[in-house]
């Protein structure tokens, strides 16, 4: 009788480990199947799926030709975060406290005096005027080549003040998942930012596996010219372009010569990208990442002088544009949270 009894006892042993086998390889196998991991399930990421499944599908009525799968990203607060302060900021602050040996004037004036000082709020109160000479001033006079590597310089030493990490430590590991979900269903990939252009080319290929000539944003002017008897690009102290707000658009035309039909920001300045992406015809798809994480990551949006999103809100919410709470709709929301 006792026997008999641990036959059973092993039997059920075996048939629940069996199962609990079954049950762990199927979920296994449904999150390898699942193109967006790190999102939850809800209205946001069924939204994605449904506008990939429609337009990727041969035959179907919003079926859109690979070549024009075309989708623009905007970079401070869609793809990494953007706080406390631009990341560019942080890196030009950084070249001012570098460079002040060779500027011993910079002791005396502002807005670089309000830097070597540390005192960001003298550095704030020149407004966009100070904040344009600290750019010019760590920005220009070298070559295209000497720029790149200073960035990427930069960025093998600097930390976020917050986190203490790599600022490409700070990219958006649902947004990653999202860019390799589109270039999977053949979509083109752009960054479209108001952000220098030559400050994410060093690195916008390694970190989102977009290509630099697949990044457009803000600009000064270069020249032509000899230097040691080689041919170099040298930048000048001129601004040439604003990728920013009205701006994006237009270097959107000028650089794919394309209209998106897929486009991802999270402010005010890529509200004009969302209305000319979403007022082509065919289909079309436009997002915004709203910051509502206080504790995972900030929270800001009407109120905030970075990252402002106030008009763009009201629209998405009358069109029909897809908001992602980043508190509800994200699992986790950087690569160094995995576990």
């Amino acid at each position: 009788m006792r026997r008999q009894e641990d036959v059973m006892k092993r039997t059920l042993i075996t048939l629940l480990t069996m199962g609990l086998v079954m049950v762990f390889a199927a979920l296994a196998a449904a999150q390898a199947n699942d193109p967006l991991p790190s999102w939850n399930e809800g209205a946001s990421k069924q939204a994605i799926k449904q506008f990939v499944k429609d337009v990727s599908t041969k035959g179907g009525p919003r079926f859109v030709a690979p070549e024009e799968r075309i989708a623009v990203f905007d970079n401070d607060g869609t793809l990494w975060a953007e706080q406390p302060m631009y990341f560019q900021l942080a890196f030009a602050l950084d070249q001012v406290k570098a460079l002040a040996p060779m500027h011993p004037e910079w002791n005396e004036k502002q807005p670089f005096k309000g830097v070597l000082e540390n005192d960001l709020k003298a550095v704030l109160d020149g407004g966009e005027h100070a904040l344009l000479e600290i750019v010019m001033a760590t920005h220009a006079g070298n070559t295209t080549d000497e720029f790149s590597q200073t960035v990427k310089d930069w960025l093998t030493t600097a930390k976020h003040p917050k986190t203490g990490r790599p600022y490409t430590d700070m990219v958006y590991q649902p947004m990653l998942e999202l860019l390799a979900f589109l270039r999977a269903n053949g979509f083109k990939t752009y960054i479209v930012s108001g952000g220098g252009i030559e400050f994410m080319r060093p690195w916008s290929e390694r970190v989102y596996g977009i290509p630099p000539e697949q990044v457009i944003g803000s600009s000064i002017k270069t020249k032509f010219e000899f230097r040691d008897g080689m041919p170099v690009l040298v930048r000048l102290p001129e601004i040439n372009f604003i990728d920013d707000k009205a701006g994006k658009p237009v270097g959107i035309n000028q650089h794919i010569g394309r209209r998106p039909i897929a486009a991802f920001g999270n402010s005010d300045g890529d509200h004009q990208m969302l209305q000319w992406t979403t007022a082509g015809s065919g289909a079309r798809f436009a997002l915004l990442v709203h910051h509502t994480d206080a504790e995972r990551e900030w929270a800001y949006d009407r109120s905030s002088s970075i990252g402002h999103l106030d008009k763009a809100l009201d629209e998405a919410q009358m069109k029909g544009w897809t908001v992602v709470n980043m508190k509800r709709d994200w699992k986790l929301i950087f690569p160094f949270e995995k576990k």
